[in-house]
Formats: structure tokens, C-alpha cells, sequence
């Protein structure tokens, strides 16, 4: 027998449908979150008799099918209503009510956005939308730099459900008063998959991704002991991936457990430290940042000191550089301007695993 007998082929894929594998990728049924889904329709429900409806935070950990089932949700609507407008940003990408304007003016066919200010641009949104009615879903809006565009939507809104996705519950009690007593939420915990609904939701995504027979049980069963341990759908979903991708590499005509290992290994070298190992300062500063993403280094220490801490700058530096290196903020550094030289803080954790 040759070297080369019984291996994969130049133009074979293992993969039939890799796109199975993103995390972002909406299924036609979304498994163990029907509960959940019917809660955001009955949210919605009301767009169907010519009433606003109920606006909705929807919190959970990462990588617990927040998102999914809201697209998923957002996916029936489109299909089951012409006059009410299914629309999802994700505020990590689109964090400011510009973009956010610029992003709903993209995904409703206005294409006039150049020399458009916000205002502009939200009055072209809001006469669109005022044709019928409008779902709203905010994805990851603890990331929002600023909310001035919600208080448009809730004012000029005729009819409308705005939905807010944040991994923290308690980010809905940091808004404005005045905003939080017009959005009036309805709150939606989502909990943690199980082991069974783990196993249930990575063996689909691998019949939709692989071709058959490709990634046996025992392969299989690794990559769900894994997401399982470390309770993060997206970890078992890129493993997926890479250990697919690994065989490939050997030109394997299936997935083994020694593929999956490899997959381990590659995640290992790209996965920050879990935040129970950072110690006291550290995790003070990382909760500093995660509650007021984008702002200066010299604000958030102004914050620290008001909060008691007794750090003197300098170490405050150093762990904002530690939590740099661990991979949980991202930190841009600004030259020059009417302030000099600064560092703008953002928190990236929650992300890490989708830029891969």
C-alpha cells in the first residue's frame, strides 16, 4: 500500500458546509430554546394588531444562543409579516448612534448617507419605518458608546419592539432613568446549555457541517467534554472547526481524536486566561473598562480613585498592559490632538473566540 492510498484527495472537502460552524450561522430549528423564542415573539405579538410591543433584555453568559434565537425569531417575522420591519445590529461593531443610523439607513436600501449627520440620518430611518412596524434587536449593547438614538426610536416610533442583548443583567439598570422608564423592559434570562443540550446542538451543527460519517462519536464526545467544562457553545463550534480542518492537513478521510487534540492545542494558544485567575487589581480594572467601554485610560483611573482604590498610576498602567496581553481589552493609542497622547479602553473577552 502506498503512502498516499486511502487519503484525502486534492479537490475532496471533509466539509460540506463549513458556514454551519459560525457561531452567527441561524439554523432552521434552534434546539432546547423554544421556550425562549416563543417569550420574543410574545413580545412582538402585538405588532399584529397595530400596537407597540413589549421592549425586552435578553442577558445570559457567552455562547449561550442569545443571539441565535433572536435572529431566528427575527428570521420567522420577516417571513410571516411584509409590514413590520425584522432589523438586528450588533453594537460591538456599530457602537455609536451614527453608526447605528448609518447601519439601519444600509439594512432598510437608503443609500444617500454621504455628508448625512445623525439626525439626518435617524429622520430617514424613522420615516421608513413609520410605513408599519419595526423589531429592533440590539446584540452586545453594553458595547454602545453613547444612547441618543434610543431616545429618538421611543419618541418617534409609532409602533415598534426594541429588543437589547447584553451577557449582564445589570447593564439595564445603568441607563438613564428617563431611558429605562420609556423602555419599560421585560427581562428574558437565558441559562447555560446542559451537557445533554451541548451534545444535542454540536452533533447538529456537525450533520449540517461535515460530510457523513466524518467526525466519529469518540471525536465528537471530546469536543462536548470541552464546551461543557468550559461552558461556551462557541468553544465546541470553533474545535469543530479546526479539528475538520486539521484532518484536512493530514489529507484524513475522518476526523480522529488526535485532530481534535490538535484543535485543542491551536485554541489553547489563542484563548485569554480565565478572569477567576487575574488577581484583585486586575479584576477591578477589567470591570472598570466593562462598564464604560471606550473611554480614556486617565477617566478610569479618575473612577478607580473615586471607587477607593489606591493604586498609584503607574501600576494602574501596568495592569491595563497585563489585561492587554491576556487578550481581554483591546487598547487604542491616540498621538497628538488637544489632549496629547492617550489610550482608549475597550473590553474584548466576550469576542475573542468570534475573531479567530
Amino acid at each position: 500500500m502506498g503512502v498516499f492510498d486511502g487519503m484525502l484527495g486534492a479537490n475532496e472537502s471533509l466539509f460540506r458546509n463549513a458556514v454551519a460552524l459560525d457561531f452567527d450561522f441561524v439554523p432552521k430549528l434552534v434546539p432546547y430554546r423554544e421556550g425562549e423564542q416563543f417569550h420574543i415573539a410574545g413580545c412582538i405579538k402585538p405588532l399584529f394588531s397595530q400596537r407597540s410591543g413589549r421592549n425586552l433584555l435578553i442577558h445570559g453568559p457567552p455562547g449561550v444562543g442569545k443571539s441565535v434565537a433572536s435572529r431566528h425569531v427575527l428570521r420567522e417575522l420577516q417571513e410571516k409579516a411584509d409590514d413590520i420591519f425584522p432589523l438586528y445590529v450588533n453594537c460591538w461593531q456599530k457602537n455609536t448612534s451614527f453608526k447605528v443610523a448609518l447601519e439601519l439607513c444600509e439594512q432598510l436600501g437608503y443609500r444617500l448617507t454621504h455628508n448625512k449627520n445623525t439626525d439626518d440620518l435617524l429622520a430617514v430611518v424613522m420615516e421608513k419605518l413609520n410605513k408599519g412596524g419595526a423589531v429592533l434587536v440590539l446584540d452586545e449593547v453594553d458595547k454602545l458608546q453613547d444612547q441618543d438614538f434610543l431616545y429618538v426610536l421611543l419618541e418617534r416610533l409609532y409602533r415598534k419592539v426594541i429588543v437589547l442583548i447584553s451577557n449582564y443583567q445589570e447593564w439595564g439598570a445603568s441607563l438613564d432613568e428617563r431611558l429605562r422608564s420609556r423602555l419599560a423592559l421585560d427581562v428574558l434570562q437565558f441559562r447555560p446549555y446542559s451537557a445533554e443540550e451541548t451534545r444535542g446542538i454540536l452533533r447538529q451543527r456537525a450533520e449540517l457541517a461535515f460530510q457523513p460519517d466524518v467526525f466519529p462519536r469518540e471525536a465528537l464526545e471530546r469536543v462536548v467534554a470541552e464546551t461543557v467544562q468550559r461552558g461556551d457553545l462557541r468553544v465546541g463550534l470553533h474545535l469543530l472547526k479546526e479539528a475538520g480542518a486539521a484532518a484536512e492537513e493530514k489529507a484524513a478521510r475522518s476526523v480522529s481524536l488526535e485532530h481534535v487534540e490538535t484543535a485543542l492545542q491551536r485554541l489553547a494558544q489563542f484563548a485569554p486566561r480565565k478572569s477567576a485567575e487575574l488577581d484583585e487589581d486586575e479584576q477591578a480594572v477589567l470591570e472598570l473598562v466593562k462598564g464604560a467601554p471606550g473611554s480614556k485610560i486617565g477617566d478610569l483611573y479618575k473612577r478607580y480613585q473615586e471607587s477607593g482604590g489606591e493604586m498609584a498610576y503607574k501600576s494602574f498602567q501596568r495592569k491595563v498592559k497585563k489585561l492587554e496581553d491576556g487578550g481581554y481589552i483591546d487598547v487604542q493609542r491616540t498621538q497628538g490632538g488637544a489632549e496629547g497622547n492617550t489610550s482608549i479602553l475597550t473590553h474584548r473577552g466576550v469576542k475573542t473566540l468570534d475573531q479567530f
